[in-house]
């Protein structure tokens, strides 16, 4: 199988050389090249055709978000993984509405990035907690006790769940619970239904407002 090709975009040479670190440790991730603003990073994908686009917001000359756009329009069929310091509703929208495919911070750990670099690979939707509140449920509510003690998980469902949010699917999910793809896929159905969501991307985010599970991630 073909190594994904990576392009890591990022104004500060310091950022691009540790994320080229990480992902350089990782087998099927390559790092094709760089680039230090939005422009630049339009020209290279152009030239060197990756896979995914690791994209930084705040750029000078030609900002993330404006990269984002112009990428999509002369390459579809690249990815982009927006990668940065900045969650708000406005740069979350503005970057998702542009066309990336996920969306996740630079402060995540590293096990968490190389997750969200696979499972874009993959076709999914990597994004940070924070991230899915403000696309799909707008600015977090307290949850209620009284909502939380009728989901009524069992532990392994709640084990499941867990895992969802830290980003693996279900063949990562199955091998770490020791259980087989099928059994994992029949719990995954059940904590959809009785979250009340429709996705992974949901159920992640409504297990974290309501303090199910752990703040970790996404998928």
């Amino acid at each position: 199988m073909n190594p994904t090709k990576l392009l890591i975009v990022d104004d500060h040479t310091v950022v691009r050389r540790g994320i080229e670190m990480i992902i350089s440790t990782e087998p099927g991730l390559d790092v094709i090249g760089e680039a230090k603003d939005g422009q630049e990073a339009f020209n290279k994908v152009k030239d060197l055709q990756p896979d995914i686009v690791l994209m930084d917001l705040n750029m000078p000359k030609v900002n993330g978000v404006e990269a984002i756009m112009k990428i999509k329009e002369g390459s579809p069929k690249t990815k982009v993984l927006v990668l940065t310091a900045y969650i708000d509703n406005e740069n979350v929208s503005a970057a998702m509405k542009a066309g990336a495919d996920g969306y996740t911070l630079k402060e995540v750990d590293s096990d968490i990035l190389i997750g969200a670099i696979r499972s874009i690979s993959q076709g999914g939707m990597p994004l940070h907690p924070q991230a899915a509140r403000f696309l799909f449920q707008g600015e977090p509510k307290p949850a209620e006790p009284a909502l939380t003690e009728e989901i009524n998980l069992t532990d392994r469902e709640l084990n499941v769940l867990e895992l969802i949010t830290q980003g693996l699917n279900n063949r990562k999910i199955a091998k770490e619970l020791n259980l087989s793809i099928g059994t994992i896929k029949i719990h995954v159905s059940n904590i959809l239904s009785k979250l009340g969501v429709s996705s992974r991307t949901e159920a992640a985010v409504k297990a974290t407002q309501l303090d199910i599970v752990g703040e970790k991630v996404y998928h």
